[in-house]
């Protein structure tokens, strides 16, 4: 094997998106990080992520935030720093498949408002579901970064890797990243895999990977020593547990050698100590659980993701079924062996431990059926590694067609359809893609914005008739 260069690591910072959406369900405000933008905009990071995955559907629904004006502020603040989101191929940011006119709009969009790097990843690896994606953000100048998610399983050897980044690299992605959600990748598992596919692709090819089960700092160490290009850390007050290996921790580790970052600590030091009263905050609230810091090593054995194990938490809490909690766990790696093997994230994770949860409640496997599982069982999210279970199919879908083709091929242009439902609420171009995503989401947003606005108007009017708010 060729000697792999050694040089400075890159960085990736996580703390504005996945780092507070994997310990704090992404409740992050933008008035809580955007004092903090100055001085991160001059650590020097590769790209900060800041956007996308569950960010937007939090800001409408939770925050009562338009994620297009965090963007841009953002974009605003950061004056040095490439800033990244996340990005689920064909779902855009939702849960289900869009038309390509839709999903050509949000890349422009996206890059229009300020984003440089899109992050882009399918559910069950499906390439057709990547490259509609990919096409639109070379064609507006963004970086196209296809992610395959990372999953074991006797289909994912290290030649289905090898041949899956090569499919990337031919389909014009500018990097690849491996996308470990559930923090399966052992040191010297990434050792080789990192190896592997340096030799079979020239673009760049960044790590991502969680600490839920306790190996991602190694992890991380020896994927740089074997080549690895970036890594994504967070700062060290939301790092650990289901989020990323800690920053300056990364950071001190390659000092000195030849993959030293040549960030600053004490800048670092500096960022840390803002956003530590707001972890705090987090903890004193219960918004952050003491559960998600710790390491659990049911992740390796269950494949289970960090966000899962919250969700199958609070779905059992919610069916007051908590004590059948390790029974679900078990039944998680059967139904997803029914449902071919697919990688565990977004949105194949929830409609897999939703089932999971349904078949040990009920007592019978497949008694209750959701919607979603169906739509995976007859091909409409795409195509599995490996063969669906043909009595769960039968089970479940009866005699229905099982589509072949590329799910959105069915799926007839929407975006005129969406800007004339959406038109009584439209006070910005962007505003139909907040629609397209989440429409009773969004449109109680637009409702409460309105609201806000017409209260602002009648204080000026107020405040210019001589009368003071209280």
């Amino acid at each position: 094997m060729a000697d792999i260069a050694k040089k400075p690591i890159k960085i990736t910072e996580t703390i504005l998106r996945d780092a507070h959406q994997s310990l704090i369900a992404t409740r992050m405000t933008t008035e809580e990080m955007l004092p903090i933008v100055d001085k991160m905009d001059k650590v020097g990071y590769h790209s900060v992520e800041c956007w996308g995955g569950a960010t937007f559907d939090a800001s409408l629904r939770f925050l009562k935030e338009d994620p297009w004006e965090r963007l841009r502020k953002f974009r605003d603040g950061f004056k040095n720093t490439k800033l990244q989101m996340l990005f689920r191929g064909q779902n855009i940011l939702g849960y289900s498949q869009y038309a390509d006119d839709v999903v050509e709009y949000f890349v422009q969009k996206s890059i229009a408002n300020g984003i440089d790097i899109i992050r882009i990843f399918d559910c069950l690896n499906d390439i057709r579901n990547l490259q509609t994606a990919v096409t639109a953000a070379n064609k507006e100048k963004g970086h196209a970064q296809v992610a395959l998610s990372y999953t074991l399983g006797e289909a994912y050897t290290l030649d289905y890797w090898k041949d899956m980044a090569k499919k990337v690299e031919d389909m014009g992605a500018n990097s690849l990243c491996i996308k470990d959600m559930a923090g399966l990748l052992l040191p010297y598992t990434a050792t080789e895999l990192v190896q592997a596919l340096k030799e079979t692709v020239d673009i760049p090819i960044q790590l991502h990977t969680h600490y839920t089960s306790g190996v991602a700092s190694m992890t991380y160490l020896k994927a740089v020593e074997a080549g690895v290009d970036v890594i994504d850390t967070a700062m060290s007050p939301f790092a650990l547990g289901t989020s990323q290996p800690a920053t300056e921790v990364m950071v001190e580790t390659f000092k000195g050698t030849p993959y030293d970052t040549g960030l600053d600590q004490k800048l670092l030091a500096e960022i840390a100590d803002y956003f530590r009263p707001i972890r705090d905050h987090a903890l004193d609230t219960g918004l952050l659980n003491p559960k998600n810091l710790g390491v659990n090593i049911k992740t390796l054995l269950y494949q289970v993701p960090g966000g899962m194990l919250s969700n199958l938490t609070s779905q059992l809490k919610d069916l007051h079924a908590e004590d059948k909690y390790y029974e679900v766990l078990e039944e998680v790696p059967r139904v997803r062996k029914d449902l071919g093997e697919c990688p565990l994230v977004t949105p194949s994770s929830q409609i897999v431990g939703t089932q999971a949860v349904m078949n040990v409640i009920n007592g019978e496997r497949y008694k209750m059926v959701p919607q979603q599982t169906k739509d995976v069982l007859s091909g409409h999210y795409g195509k599995t590694v490996k063969p669906f279970n043909p009595e769960v199919v039968k089970k479940c879908i009866g005699d229905e067609e099982v589509i072949t083709c590329r799910p959105a091929d069915l799926i007839p242009p929407q975006l005129d359809k969406l800007k004339e439902e959406c038109a009584k609420w439209t006070q910005q171009e962007e505003d139909v893609l907040s629609y397209a995503l989440f429409p009773q989401v969004a449109t109680e947003f637009f409702k409460y914005r309105e609201a806000q606005q017409t209260k602002v108007d009648e204080t000026v009017a107020d405040t210019k008739n001589g009368a003071y708010p209280v």
